[in-house]
């Protein structure tokens, strides 16, 4: 297959790389300040399953530089979604399948908006990898995709995509219910994301305060009575297997965390955001992400004009 990896993060670049030593022809799409280092050393993959490093791939800022494509890995941070699915144009032909592999519940609507429901797929990522260096990916466990259609019954889009990602060795598998997943995983990304950035906390420091456990849980009921309001169904049960899961990740820094480390934007609006103005439209009180979305809007905010100071 021919690929285009639309954001060349952790997430892109390790699963771009995966692809690339697979044998598939993949152009890797990167913001202009990271070009000249891939370019250069292209791009290595640190795992404790073995390491890769794609020296030949195409490395580029331009959508128009890879042409038409099989599939893309729409990698972008949510609050790059709209412009990032916009700017697909050069690489889709009707065969092109689009998969987001991105945080939060609404951008495989955003980038159907443009593309459409039928090529347009939702995945759901669970991996630790973060971007070490220019060019570097550093993952310390998982790295399995759950994909499914947003909307319909799983057709031979989705079973080609997977087919695609099992012959990477990429652990993946279809769901007919991709969004109840994706609220899965909002369930985790709502309170761990936040409370890591606004405590500089890891997971294992998180899991291991009695009071950080006990506003995670009190976030994770307002993310499941948001849920609600569009007829999913979060199991109580979940809470316990969510933190079941993070107790497995040990030091790990989100990567919300990451991105607050690195000066980047962060995704609050697209996490916490999210469940507060459902909940709201709802008529129901969101407290704990109200607070959480000011405060990390306010942290964002400060960020970025010390940078630009």
């Amino acid at each position: 297959m021919r690929i285009a990896v639309m954001g060349t993060g952790a997430v892109g670049g390790y699963f771009g790389a995966k692809l690339a030593a697979a044998g598939d022809d993949v152009v890797f799409i990167a913001r202009r300040r990271y070009l000249p280092g891939l370019r250069c050393n292209g791009l290595r993959i640190e795992s404790y399953n073995g390491d890769l490093h794609v020296r030949n791939g195409l490395f580029t800022d331009s959508p128009a530089d890879a042409g038409v494509v099989d599939l893309v890995l729409f990698c972008v941070k949510s609050y790059d979604t709209t412009e990032a699915a916009a700017a697909l144009a050069p690489m889709i032909s009707k065969q092109t399948a689009i998969l987001s592999l991105q945080n939060g519940i609404d951008n495989p609507d955003k980038i159907a908006g443009f593309w459409g429901t039928e090529r347009t797929l939702a995945g759901v990522v669970y991996i630790g990898a973060q971007v070490s260096a220019p060019g570097v990916i550093q993952h310390s466990s998982g790295g399995k995709i759950v994909l499914g259609p947003i909307s319909g019954h799983p057709g031979d889009t989705a079973h080609k995509v997977e087919q695609g990602l099992s012959r990477a060795a990429i652990p993946c598998a279809i769901s007919a219910a991709i969004e109840q997943v994706q609220w899965a995983k909002l369930l985790w990304n709502a309170p761990f994301c936040a409370i890591s950035c606004l405590t500089r906390s890891t997971v294992r420091e998180i899991v291991e305060s009695e009071a950080l456990t006990n506003l995670a849980l009190d976030c994770m009921k307002e993310v499941q009575a948001a849920a609600r309001t569009r007829g999913i169904d979060l199991k109580t049960e979940l809470f316990d297997q969510t933190l079941a899961f993070s107790r497995g990740l040990g030091d790990f820094k989100t990567s919300m965390r990451q991105d607050l480390e690195a000066g980047k934007p962060l995704e609050y609006d697209a996490l916490n955001g999210f469940v507060m103005r459902l909940l709201e439209r709802a008529g129901e009180q969101a407290p704990i992400n109200r607070v959480f979305h000011g405060t990390l809007s306010f942290l964002d905010n400060k960020l970025r004009q010390e940078a630009s100071g």
